[in-house]
């Protein structure tokens, strides 16, 4: 967990510095940063010409918590 927080995911919206204030006073859903890079390694998966299901499949070895559907919901939700 540590580490991931030293990290800034959203690097490419937000400078690295700004991430760590916010992590640090605790204004990041980690949720919502998780759901996001799961929809864009999706989209990369996609785009490499996996099929959804193949691409869904291969990000649940790498989040086993979630369920297939749970993913699904994730990448196809309409954005806010």
């Amino acid at each position: 967990m540590e580490e991931r927080l030293n990290q800034n995911p959203l690097s490419e919206l937000i400078p690295d510095d700004v991430y760590s204030l916010l992590t640090s006073r605790g204004l990041i859903d980690e949720k919502s940063v998780r759901d996001y890079i799961i929809r864009k390694k999706f989209k990369t998966l996609r785009s490499s010409k996996v099929s959804a299901s193949d691409a869904i499949e291969r990000l649940r070895e790498e989040y086993p918590y979630l369920q297939f559907d749970t993913i699904r919901k994730i990448v196809y939700q309409p954005k806010s």
